[in-house]
C-alpha cells in the first residue's frame, strides 16, 4: 500500500517542494510547528529507519545539513531540532521514514520536548554495550 510521502513524491498529491535528487525529496510540512517545518524523506518506501537502505541512508546524511542551512537561512531561525520516529508508539503516523526539521522561533515556535533521563549502572552499560555490538 502507498504512503502519502509515496503519493507526494509520484507527484499524485500537490507540495511545496524545496529540494529533489535521484534517492531524496524535502517539502514544507502542512501541519507545521513553526515556519519552515520541512520534511525530509527517501524515495525509497521504507517504513523505518532501520529498514532502509544504505544507500538512502547516506544519501539522506549528505543533504539533510544543507537543507538545514537553507531553511535556517529563509526563516531566520538559529536553532532548529531534527526529529525522526520509528513505529506508532514512537509517535510516526506516516509509515515511510521521515526526518523533520523544525526551526526553533524566538516566539517559542517548534519542537518542546520533554525529556525524563534515567540512570545507567556500569555494568549495565558495559553488558548492553556488548550485547549491541554483537549485532553490529
Amino acid at each position: 500500500m502507498s504512503s502519502v510521502f509515496q503519493k507526494i513524491i509520484e507527484g499524485e498529491i500537490p507540495c511545496h517542494k524545496v529540494y529533489e535528487d535521484e534517492l531524496v525529496f524535502a517539502f514544507l510540512d502542512i501541519s507545521p510547528l513553526s515556519l519552515g517545518h520541512t520534511l525530509v524523506i527517501p524515495k525509497e518506501p521504507a517504513e523505518t529507519l532501520d529498514k532502509l537502505s544504505a544507500e538512502s541512508a547516506a544519501a539522506i546524511g549528505r543533504v539533510l545539513p544543507q537543507i538545514s542551512r537553507a531553511v535556517l537561512a529563509a526563516t531566520g531561525a538559529s536553532a532548529f531540532n531534527i526529529l525522526q520516529n520509528n513505529g506508532a508508539s514512537a509517535h510516526q503516523a506516516v509509515f515511510h521514514v521521515h526526518f523533520h526539521i523544525i526551526p526553533k522561533q524566538d516566539n517559542g515556535a517548534g519542537l518542546g520536548i520533554g525529556w525524563r533521563p534515567g540512570t545507567l549502572e556500569s555494568a549495565e552499560g558495559a553488558a548492553l554495550a556488548q550485547r549491541i555490538a554483537e549485532q553490529l
